[in-house]
């Protein structure tokens, strides 16, 4: 299969485009280079496309493929221009979907569990959607875009909670909150989490979201579907399992929370995804972490912290 990865330089982008080339497919990899990282793409053997998503001139000359996966966004949750959020989010995502339909390829994307707010848990594809942010917004309006389009293409989006992993070392602040504190105690260093660390979040490990991307391609119907772990889990876990992944004993340093639209917990119900796509997630936050940490300890390319916010 000929497959179009956007965002393919990014954390989640290059996880799939390796994982597809990887499983025999045809990768074509576009990214601005932004906001991402080449070294994510070193070892890919298919071709690899400069463009911005929000510039029409590039459709012109993207090949004809079978799938487009589309990863490509502006991630950070803690940025407030509106105008940009969805000019890149949105709009960006209505000219790749224009693309899509002209060529009759099925199209899978990232959404997000962002739009929930402080939606009841477990979270729900049917429940309210209150995002709490303009990028929990814009994903609102991302999901409401591509549903127009399922009656003319196969459109999946996949709505995923809290990833972290291989490859996320690029973001900077926005990295997960595992790769920032994992950072910090390989350092010898303790651990900064929000009073009093009673937060909690579906952890997904990337593999499980870049499984749920080859699950969507094989998918003969358009839908939404979360895509997380199915367990909410307390930051103070989180530290616990990296402590004993790192064989160190670091306690956890508090500081205040500065963020009013601050979501307090996630969860997500996977049973629709698990039903539909067949999904079911192979890494428990324990596992992941344990997986993750192998990978920090030997890394392909020099990873270090960034600016950090706790999310």
């Amino acid at each position: 299969m000929k497959i179009l990865v956007t965002g393919a330089a990014g954390f989640i982008g290059s996880n799939i485009a390796l994982e597809l080339e990887k499983q025999g497919h045809e990768v074509y990899a576009l990214d601005n280079f932004y906001n991402s990282d080449f070294r994510n793409l070193i070892g890919l053997k298919g071709e690899i496309i400069y463009g911005d998503i929000t510039d029409r001139e590039i459709y012109t000359g993207l090949p004809v493929v079978d799938a487009v996966v589309h990863q490509a966004a502006i991630t950070d949750t803690t940025i407030m221009d509106q105008a940009f959020m969805m000019r890149v989010n949105v709009e960006g995502t209505r000219l790749l979907l224009d693309y899509a339909k002209r060529i009759k390829a099925r199209f899978v994307y990232a959404s997000s569990a962002a739009q929930y707010g402080n939606g009841p848990v477990p979270m729900k594809e049917s429940q309210k959607r209150m995002p709490e942010n303009i990028y929990g917004f814009s994903k609102y309006a991302m999901d409401n875009l591509c549903m127009q389009y399922s009656s003319d293409i196969n459109v999946i989006g996949l709505r995923y909670f809290n990833v972290y992993g291989p490859r996320e070392q690029h973001k900077g602040g926005p990295a997960s909150m595992v790769f920032h504190l994992a950072l910090q105690m390989m350092d010898g260093k303790r651990p900064r989490v929000f009073r009093a660390g009673q937060h909690e979040r579906d952890f997904v490990y990337v593999r499980d979201v870049v499984r749920a991307n080859l699950l969507s391609l094989d998918y003969e119907g358009s839908g939404v579907f979360n895509i997380g772990s199915g367990r909410a889990e307390s930051f103070n876990t989180l530290i616990g399992f990296i402590n004993e992944s790192l064989g160190t004993d670091y306690p956890p340093e508090y500081f205040e929370n500065p963020y009013p639209f601050y979501q307090n917990k996630t969860e997500a119900d996977i049973s629709l995804a698990k039903k539909e796509l067949g999904y079911t997630p192979r890494y428990p936050l324990k596992k992941g972490v344990e997986d993750y940490i192998a990978w920090l300890r030997n890394p392909p390319f020099r990873v270090e912290e960034k600016r950090a916010e706790h999310k």
